[in-house]
């Protein structure tokens, strides 16, 4: 059943491609792109306005809360085939599974929303990642093939808003695949491990990516590298520059020759030691920019302007507080959307202890705020 917006679409005189690309490059724009990074699987189940309306996914609730739209085209980059997920032990309060990554993983029984307890990686050894990459990476392997007429079917060359090209991950999954600990412990016992798993990631996108440029006029590049935290990256600084550098260098030499100049990553966590080297590489927008695991994006759109573009950024502790707390944060924000370079929303997927009345009180003053700029 189609969705029924509860809101209206901001007032516009570009298309939302136009706009995300005038806004990204710093170009002046009708008004704010309007966007949010989706929502705690709790608040499916306890905002009120989500159930009553039959909103149980992130892609409906943007369809739901008329936000402009913005598209991701990827490809299959990562273990193929994948392990199988399966439920290796349970007791009366949690389940020790066996991930589609290989790990097994303790998560709650009752399913809420949190980060798993990871107890133990498939990989252990450069002879089990032997085994692993004959297997489940494969550049040959005809589920990497990429349906180009379909997916032109579904974003088709008249199309009226931003679309990017998925680059991946170099380092972030492999992480996934050996655990934060593993990688840890990895990057010293098996540093050449290590790197043969970046490269083969970088391997799999290149494969993806030459497949699909050329055959549409992408607008910007994605990609997931989730591998910081509060104290910065999982990696060392050194090993960061010496051996990922490199490889997002070689997929950001295939993006600029087909023209896309606009490469984010999602990485939560400080940033901020390794941001020289992902500008360096190539990825020039940070999304969705943890404020209180980095800082204000203020501080680094005002440190590399020109250079860096930040997606994100609203405080979701802010969110939190209520209303005069939300009013005081959007104010912060305000000189960065009218500067360019900058599209604000919920700085990860908003969490339940946001009230609905105010996350709509948010979604209205940003418009009144970020809506109306001409």
């Amino acid at each position: 059943m189609p969705i029924k917006p509860c809101r209206a679409k901001w007032a516009a005189a570009m298309t939302d491609r136009e706009r995300f690309n005038r806004q990204m490059h710093y170009q002046p724009v009708d008004r704010c792109f309007n966007m949010e990074f989706g929502y705690w699987e709790e608040n499916f189940r306890e905002w009120p306005i989500f159930v009553e309306n039959g909103i149980t996914t992130n892609e409906q609730a943007d369809v739901f809360f008329n936000f402009d739209r913005i598209a991701v085209i990827g490809g299959n980059v990562g273990l193929s085939p994948a392990f199988k997920q399966e439920v290796v032990e349970q007791t009366a309060t949690k389940k020790i599974i066996r991930n589609p990554d290989g790990l097994l993983a303790e998560v709650p029984l009752d399913g809420h929303d949190t980060i798993p307890h990871y107890l133990k990686s498939s990989i252990q050894t450069p002879a089990d990642w032997a085994e692993v990459k004959a297997r489940r990476f494969r550049v040959d392997d005809p589920a990497r093939v990429v349906d180009i007429e379909r997916l032109k079917a579904r974003h088709p060359d008249d199309r009226d808003y931003p679309l990017g090209v998925d680059c991946g991950s170099m380092i972030g999954v492999v992480r996934n695949m050996l655990t934060f600990e593993g990688l840890a412990y990895a990057c010293y016992d098996y540093p050449a491990m290590v790197e043969d798993m970046v490269e083969t990631r970088c391997v799999m996108v290149e494969h993806f990516l030459d497949q699909i440029l050329g055959r549409f006029d992408f607008d910007y590049a994605s990609g997931w590298e989730d591998i910081c935290f509060k104290n910065g990256p999982i990696v060392s600084v050194p090993f960061f520059r010496d051996v990922v550098m490199p490889r997002y260098k070689r997929i950001h030499a295939r993006l600029e020759a087909h023209g896309i100049d606009l490469w984010y990553t999602d990485c939560d966590g400080d940033v901020r030691p390794i941001l020289p080297y992902l500008l360096e590489g190539g990825i020039n927008c940070l999304f969705p920019f943890e404020v209180n695991g980095c800082s204000h994006p203020a501080e680094l759109l005002d440190q590399y302007h020109g250079q860096l573009r930040i997606m994100g950024g609203v405080d979701k502790i802010e969110l939190g507080k209520g209303r005069k707390a939300i009013k005081a944060y959007l104010d912060t924000l305000v000189r960065l959307v009218e500067r360019g370079g900058y599209i604000p929303f919920c700085d990860h997927r908003c969490p339940p202890n946001v009230s609905p009345e105010d996350y709509l009180y948010y979604l209205d003053l940003k418009e009144e705020m970020f809506g109306l700029q001409g």
